[in-house]
């Protein structure tokens, strides 16, 4: 059995028989600056104007607690048992596929994200851009107290994640329009044939 489906059994006038169901996950990822989360949500707009259905989900919404257990800095027990039952929710409701934004440090990480989806059969795409553009992006975006936090962690995320490329795609941001980058990702993915929206 292969890590991007599930053994299910549906019955047929008494006979079981063993079907293979895969769940295509689109998982977006890049250093914090990236644009991932504003990425994905443009992937799901040309996603629908094409009349895919699918979910986005962005983690970052399932993890958002005070205080951080000591044992998981990052909350991602919490959010991974989340986006098991949002996950169920959408598949209830007919949702075949779905659109994931998280920082991903590891091709090992992935086998939490498989847990909580079943049968996920999982592409990562990576957004990259130049530190120096991370950091612009950054300031602009982060008027809290966190600003410092993020502008070191965008360092060590965009070194290590061009170290150990964890992407199946990677795609580079600098001077493109988000729409760009998403028709970008549609197409390398093979999700959407030439997303026709300018």
């Amino acid at each position: 059995m292969q890590c991007g489906s599930i053994e299910m059994k549906k019955e047929y006038h008494g006979v079981i028989e063993a079907v293979n169901t895969r769940v295509p996950v689109m998982f977006i990822t890049g250093p914090v600056g990236a644009g991932k989360t504003t990425v994905a949500a443009g992937v799901s707009e040309l996603l629908e104007s094409a009349g895919i259905a699918h979910a986005f989900v962005d983690i970052d919404s399932l993890r958002w607690y005070y205080p951080s257990p000591a044992h998981d800095r990052f909350r991602t027990e919490l959010a991974m048992k989340n986006l098991a039952a949002v996950w169920a929710n959408f598949q209830a409701a007919g949702i075949p596929r779905l659109v994931l934004a998280d920082v991903l440090e590891s091709r090992e990480d992935l086998v939490q994200y498989r847990t909580a989806v079943a049968g996920a059969d999982i592409l990562v795409v990576r957004l990259q851009a130049a530190l120096a553009t991370l950091l612009t992006r950054l300031r602009i975006r982060e008027i809290g107290t966190g600003l410092d936090w993020h502008l070191r962690r965008a360092a060590v995320l965009s070194q290590q994640m061009d170290r150990d490329k964890v992407e199946d795609i990677l795609v580079d941001t600098d001077g493109k329009s988000v729409a760009a980058v998403a028709r970008e990702i549609l197409t390398r993915s093979k999700w959407v044939g030439k997303p026709d929206v300018s």
